[in-house]
């Protein structure tokens, strides 16, 4: 970990290291930075506006040198400053007319502070008017003035005093000040706003601003920080509209990249007795940053202000460039702002942008898009750009302003092929040097253009969300088809990156049409957590981050939300969700359903009698394993109820409360006339002692338990590998990110049905086992093959059953807690197969590892068992 990550700021240390811009530069020469390899960067950030002659400018090392052997002294408080004089007197000389007096500072911030102070001296108002979307400086009034909400909430600004208006708005201004101008001592604002996204007010605002500033006795401050000192093709940006403002503020390249300097410059209306006596600065004024500022201005002016001159030219081709990229990338550059070399490109990904699911869109949303483009240049086209605070959607380019044609050329170059994979949507180039991984085929959008489905407010009109997250790497390629050129161990690392980066967020909506004639509008709420961090990270963290994800879904109107995969493990089946204010499901008792079915389907086909078959259920002791073991004991004539080795004592008696319940479910049906295919499980248990009442004390069922277990129909283990061997139907449904069952475990022509994602079935199966069925439980065909925005590795209106159950609850207006916690019960199963054939849920085709089973590959396991 780096020095500045491990003792100073571990917190943006962590996200600059993972977008992997934490660059160890180790010189600086004019517009080049070199690292510590050697490559070479341009330079187009200049420490936003800091560094007007690039790096180690030899002229203002001189200054320095001159100090140092002149001897000058360089702090003597209180006295007659003699550098500072100087300074002072060189800029009343250069800037707009009617500003006479001068107040160093040290730092753009401080002399935002001191503007402040001034202009309440100056008025005896305590009012200061400030613009949305500005920026001023972090310390505590200059923040107070800045226009962004999250910069003041955690530390209690802004302070009393500071209202906003929104920037360019003079209908605004004049309306405030009518009502209540007497209150305010100013109204600051930039001439064009930097980390608000290089927003340029509209022709005539800053003179028309100061005219109605005037009228009610409000003093008109502009804060040059940025905009001042040549940065826009002028010395002065408000010299654009010939503007002169009673305050002015300067800073940044006043201290030529070397030394932090900052100045109040003022009238005489805003200048008073209290204000020169009372407002002081240890270091501001200090000879050395002085005579720094005073050869900054006389390169500046130099021969008529030539540097500023090529600046206002330079900048003009850099915007044409800029200009022309944006007509050839019309869907992701919305528009090219600023002057001269304060310059900032909007642009506009969003929802629809490609017509197919893309994590570019997810990053723009998350407003982590540009930071992400900008680490894209500075690493594969070594061009430093910044994205800025304010203004997420926008990337400022600022070389320095001594940059030359030749070198804005070269960035245009690196911008367009930046541009050129942002415009089909090429997550895997944008995000490729994050894995430090060479280039990949190009690729190529398909996109449909198709757009989202929305809700129609009808009340008529269901509303449900389901809850997914990256349970194996393929996921990531899954949602973003880029992605796909990448490995697994490539997209897990991807993950690793920028999964700390974003929230929860709309990965794709859909609208079912059911059979019945109902409807019902979802959405899908990605959670950007790998199966394996969920289990890794505190259940606390967890909890709070699948919480968001809940949170999320009922602000966008979700009335019940469905817990996919690990968002229902970690969340003890949705349990500790209960206070969220919105109706939440697992979908556990239709994955149920789909299990059983799907697994009756495929025995059935092969011709096997389930009432001679052995099943085993690993994972027993699970929700879903507990109900899929009920309802195979009423079909199946053995039954192996497998629970985790780790914890064997506990699993162990786990697993008899799961044959007590399945008892007991068994015993009630008997009660109710039932009767079970001969040799079943089921059948069985009436013959092994008297049957209690249904409502009986779990001990009256143990001897029921013992019963079949002496007749070895019932077997409760831990010993995955010894007992799995026996078993004609394995059912598979544990929270394991581990591949449990391996070739050498399973059975002759034993068929599998595995539900855990990730799968507990090894993938070696499928080559040195092509006697075993392996099916993928849990997959249904929602009716009218709706597309869901993100297809899951599906085909396209298939999903998972889980899925499918909160469709269905959706559909039918059953707006409460559903399949929540480890005991689904027998009717609420029973019922969701009946109500969701009713609306047109089907089984879909049956599927192996993720792909659907081919007729030749059920025609060759049909023929092995024949000729077993």
């Amino acid at each position: 970990m780096h020095r500045f990550t491990n003792h100073m700021n571990p917190h943006l240390g962590g996200l600059l290291e993972t977008l992997r811009m934490d660059k160890r530069f180790i010189r600086g020469e004019r517009c080049y930075l070199y690292d510590e390899e050697g490559k070479r960067y341009l330079d187009f950030v200049s420490s936003y506006g800091a560094l007007p002659f690039g790096f180690n400018p030899p002229e203002i090392w001189q200054a320095l040198h001159d100090v140092e052997a002149r001897q000058e002294p360089s702090l003597v408080q209180p006295s007659a400053l003699e550098a500072a004089g100087e300074l002072a007197e060189k800029l009343l000389e250069v800037v707009p007319k009617g500003l006479r007096y001068v107040t160093f500072a040290n730092s753009g911030a401080e002399a935002v502070e001191a503007a402040i102070k001034m202009c309440r001296a100056a008025t005896g108002r305590p009012g200061i008017l400030a613009t949305d979307n500005s920026f001023h400086g972090k310390t505590l009034g200059a923040l107070s003035a800045t226009g962004n909400d999250s910069y003041q909430q955690c530390f209690g600004a802004p302070v009393a005093g500071f209202e906003r208006i929104p920037y360019g708005d003079l209908q605004a201004l004049q309306q405030i000040l009518e009502a209540r101008g007497k209150q305010f001592a100013a109204f600051i604002l930039e001439p064009i706003q930097g980390e608000g996204g290089i927003i340029v007010p509209p022709p005539g605002y800053l003179a028309k601003a100061r005219e109605l500033c005037h009228q009610h006795g409000v003093l008109f401050v502009l804060d040059e920080i940025q905009t001042g000192l040549g940065r826009t093709g002028t010395l002065f940006a408000c010299e654009a509209e010939g503007v002169s403002p009673d305050v002015m503020t300067l800073a940044k390249a006043l201290g030529g990249g070397l030394v932090p300097i900052g100045a109040v410059l003022c009238n005489e209306s805003a200048y008073t007795k209290d204000f020169a006596l009372k407002h002081s600065s240890t270091f501001a004024g200090n000879t050395l940053v002085c005579r720094v500022g005073l050869q900054v201005l006389e390169l500046l002016t130099r021969e008529n202000q030539a540097l500023v001159r090529q600046v206002a030219e330079n900048g003009a081709f850099l915007k044409a460039g800029l200009e022309a990229l944006r007509n050839r990338y019309p869907n992701v550059l919305r528009d090219v702002r600023g002057r001269g070399y304060l310059l900032g490109m909007d642009l506009q990904v969003g929802p629809g942008t490609y017509g197919h699911s893309s994590f570019l869109e997810v990053l723009s949303a998350q407003k982590n898009l540009s930071p992400i483009l900008s680490s894209y240049l500075l690493n594969v086209e070594r061009l430093r750009v910044a994205p800025t605070l304010n203004g997420s959607s926008t990337l400022r380019i600022e070389p320095p302003l001594i940059a030359t044609q030749e070198m804005a050329a070269q960035a245009l170059a690196s911008i367009d092929r930046m541009l050129g994979a942002l415009a089909v949507g090429n997550t895997a180039e944008l995000l490729r040097h994050l894995l430090g991984t060479p280039a990949r085929p190009h690729f190529v959008s398909v996109s449909s253009r198709r757009q989202r489905p929305k809700p129609t407010g009808a009340p008529e009109e269901g509303r449900f969300a389901f809850l997914v997250h990256p349970v194996t790497q393929r996921n990531y390629a899954e949602f973003d088809k880029s992605l796909s050129v990448f490995q697994p161990e490539e997209l897990s690392r991807l993950g690793g990156c920028f999964n700390d980066m974003i929230t929860p967020f709309v990965a794709g909506s859909t609208r079912v049409e059911a059979h019945s004639g109902k409807t019902a509008y979802g959405e899908f709420i990605a959670v950007p957590r790998t199966a394996e961090e969920f289990l890794r990270m505190p259940t606390r963290q967890a909890v709070a981050e699948i919480r968001a994800g809940v949170e999320l879904a009922r602000e966008r109107g979700a009335r019940i939300v469905g817990l996919g995969a690990f968002t229902s493990v970690v969340t003890r089946g949705g349990l500790l969700l209960r206070d969220t204010g919105v109706a939440l499901t697992t979908g556990n008792s239709y994955t149920v359903v789909a299990a059983v079915d799907a697994v009756s389907q495929a025995m059935r086909g092969l011709g096997t009698k389930p009432a001679e078959a052995t099943a085993a259920v690993v994972g027993a002791t699970g929700s879903i394993g507990r109900a899929t073991a009920i309802l195979l004991a009423e079909n199946v004539g053995r039954l192996l109820l497998i629970g985790n080795p780790a914890q064997p004592e506990r699993s162990l008696h786990r697993l008899r409360q799961v044959a007590v319940d399945l008892c007991r479910s068994i015993v009630q049906q008997l009660h109710q006339g039932t009767r079970f295919e001969h040799a079943t499980l089921a059948d069985a248990l009436q013959h092994v002692g008297p049957l209690p009442p249904a409502d009986a004390e779990p001990e009256r069922f143990m001897d029921l338990v013992e019963g079949l277990r002496q007749q070895n129909r019932l077997v409760l283990t831990t010993d995955l590998p010894l007992l799995l061997s026996q078993a004609d139907l394995v059912l598979t449904a544990t929270s394991s990110v581990e591949a449990l069952v391996s070739p050498q475990f399973l059975k002759s022509h034993a068929v599998v049905c595995d539900l855990s994602r990730p799968p507990n079935v090894s993938r070696l199966v499928r080559k040195a086992r092509p006697d075993v069925l392996v099916i993928d439980g849990g997959v249904m065909a929602v009716p009218g093959l709706p597309d869901l925005g993100w297809q899951f590795g599906f085909d396209q209106g298939l999903a998972y059953a889980c899925m499918a159950e909160t469709m269905i609850l959706g559909l039918e207006h059953h707006y409460q807690n559903t399949s929540l916690g480890s005991d689904l019960n027998l009717p609420t199963i029973l019922r969701l197969r009946q109500t969701g054939a009713t609306h047109g849920f089907r089984l879909a085709q049956l599927r192996s590892f993720d792909r659907p089973l081919s007729d030749v590959e059920w025609n060759r396991h049909v023929q092995l068992r024949r000729s077993a």
